[in-house]
């Protein structure tokens, strides 16, 4: 036993080696926190660890829990009729050898900041101040006008752009401290902040709360439910286009934007009840080599209708939706998307396809629309077959892949070739054979599932009531990621870390064992500092 368990301690090695040089040839940025367990090396998704395999654990058990068809009743086509009917709409089991799609753009931050960029600096390039002084601007005709219809506030004066940068900083701290109230922060308790409270009175900073907006009033052609921040949302989305380029794998997903942990764990029951459910859903296109987030998709609960948050979590074709909503500036590009269940078809492949978007998702009988595809990759066989073993059927660039792990997975896929092999490689069981698209669809959507575990801890715990202030904030948040991930790969960086620039000959820089908080911190005190 003791042999080996020493086998095993010195084959973990070369397995990393192994999972690294697999994880270096799939184009995915090194560690972007620059935080490394001891046993993850760098690589964030091809875990060595025993603990790896306990998503892919829980994915295979809800699939082999799952049962399988019925059998087939007396006088139905037997299994020879019913590959002709496959053949006959165009599924195959002869696969052809395809190139991947062709990708020569170089991803990355479009504009070199200079080194000594400031945390402020980097944030800007999504909310600069002409978008700030917009927020004065707003707040001051909202406080006017509230004021005229339900009487003068003495207490009142107009705010100035150096109290909202302080107002926003005392917001962007609660995604340190994990409070739930920013008032906290004046209490004198364990989350209060001495040299944030100096800066400006608590009765000061809830007048502003109280007026606080992004656009005052509608306009005469406004629908939009959202029309208290869009325009805010259309100006992120334009500073996120301008300031990046996104590598060509990406991912589609809802970020975690759900209850902060510590406060579900702490608060009580009545303080539970008090929570007003959320009235939308958001949705991200991010890229899968750095965890910057290209475009937002917010989607509101406006009602009982076909278009609510309910009928979208439980109808594909509405999560199709928003996949083309989300991709509406990718076409031309040869992207590669990576999708969840809820978003895979064949329909919309094909029409992405067209418009020269690629596509791998995850399949699911249950979750997905499964209109067109051959119902014989669909039904989990008598016998399981052994881990590893696949099978796969083509039509045109399409292939419908069922690769067998602890139980059947599916994927769709328009990007990588069948016939090329992968591998997922495992500590105790080593090196699992699979199909390219296999590995890749593993490896960005780990990736992407660990890095929205450290960065979704730090988005601002403030939770208002009304839907267009929440949908406000989590933005705020995303952009304190998206300016956090630009920092970590500029020159500002390293100076701030070792002191020179890279290059300069002082070696390598110390690694940085803080995820985005840290540019949430930065933010606050130059809020603080300003006013």
């Amino acid at each position: 036993m003791a042999e080996g368990g020493g086998g095993a301690r010195r084959r973990a090695p070369a397995l990393l080696e192994a999972a690294r040089a697999r994880y270096e040839s799939l184009h995915i940025s090194d560690d972007v926190f620059g935080e490394s367990g001891p046993d993850s090396g760098g690589n964030p998704f091809y875990s060595t660890s025993a603990a790896s395999h306990s998503s892919s654990a829980a994915s295979s058990d809800d699939e082999r829990e799952r049962p399988g068809p019925p059998p087939p009743p007396p006088g139905a086509p037997d299994a020879q009729e019913a590959e002709e009917d496959e053949a006959g709409a165009g599924w195959s089991a002869t696969l052809r050898d395809r190139p991947p799609p062709r990708f020569e753009d170089t991803g990355g931050p479009t504009r070199k900041m200079p080194p000594s960029a400031s945390a402020m600096d980097f944030f800007q390039l999504f909310v600069p101040d002409n978008v700030l002084k917009n927020m004065v601007v707003q707040t001051n005709m909202y406080a006017k006008k509230f004021q005229e219809r339900f009487g003068s506030d003495g207490a009142w004066a107009e705010v100035t752009l150096t109290e909202m940068k302080a107002f926003l900083g005392y917001m962007i701290s609660t995604s340190i401290s994990h409070c739930e109230s920013v008032l906290s922060i004046w209490s004198g308790g364990f989350y209060s902040n001495r040299s944030l409270a100096l800066v400006m009175s608590q009765a000061r900073f809830e007048k502003i709360l109280k007026y606080f907006h992004v656009v005052a009033f509608r306009s005469s052609q406004t629908t939009h439910g959202l029309y208290k921040v869009q325009p805010f949302l259309d100006s992120l989305q334009n500073g996120f286009d301008s300031a990046f380029r996104p590598s060509q794998t990406q991912v589609l997903h809802e970020p975690l934007i759900d209850e902060d942990p510590v406060f579900i764990a702490t608060c009580t029951e009545r303080e539970l009840r008090k929570r007003k459910k959320r009235k939308f859903s958001l949705w991200v296109r991010q890229c899968s080599s750095t965890g910057f987030i290209i475009q937002i998709y917010v989607h509101l609960k406006e009602g009982g209708g076909p278009d609510g948050l309910d009928a979208l979590k439980n109808k594909p074709q509405l999560h199709s939706m928003v996949a083309r909503s989300l991709c509406r500036n990718a076409a031309g590009k040869n992207y590669i998307i990576f999708t969840g269940p809820s978003i895979t078809s064949l329909t919309l492949f094909e029409e992405l396809e067209k418009q020269e978007i690629y596509c791998c998702g995850l399949l699911s009988p249950r979750k997905s629309d499964c209109t067109g595809l051959p119902p014989s990759m669909l039904s989990n066989p008598a016998t399981p077959p052994a881990r590893g073993q696949h099978r796969i059927k083509m039509k045109g660039n399409m292939s419908l892949i069922c690769w067998y792990n602890k139980g059947p997975f599916r994927f769709l896929t328009n990007a990588y070739s069948p016939v090329q092999q992968g591998v997922i490689i495992k500590r105790k069981t080593g090196e699992i054979p699979c199909p390219l698209a296999v590995e890749a669809f593993a490896a960005h959507l780990s990736y992407i599932c660990k890095y929205d575990d450290k960065y979704s801890k730090y988005f601002i715990s403030h939770k208002p009531n009304k839907t267009w202030q929440q949908v406000f904030w989590f933005a705020i948040s995303i952009a304190i990621n998206n300016a956090y991930i630009l920092y970590k790969m500029s020159d500002a960086y390293h100076v701030k870390r070792s002191g020179h620039p890279p290059g300069a000959g002082a070696g390598a820089a110390p690694r940085l064992h803080v995820p985005a908080g840290a540019l949430s911190v930065a933010l606050a005190q130059q809020g603080a500092a300003s006013s």
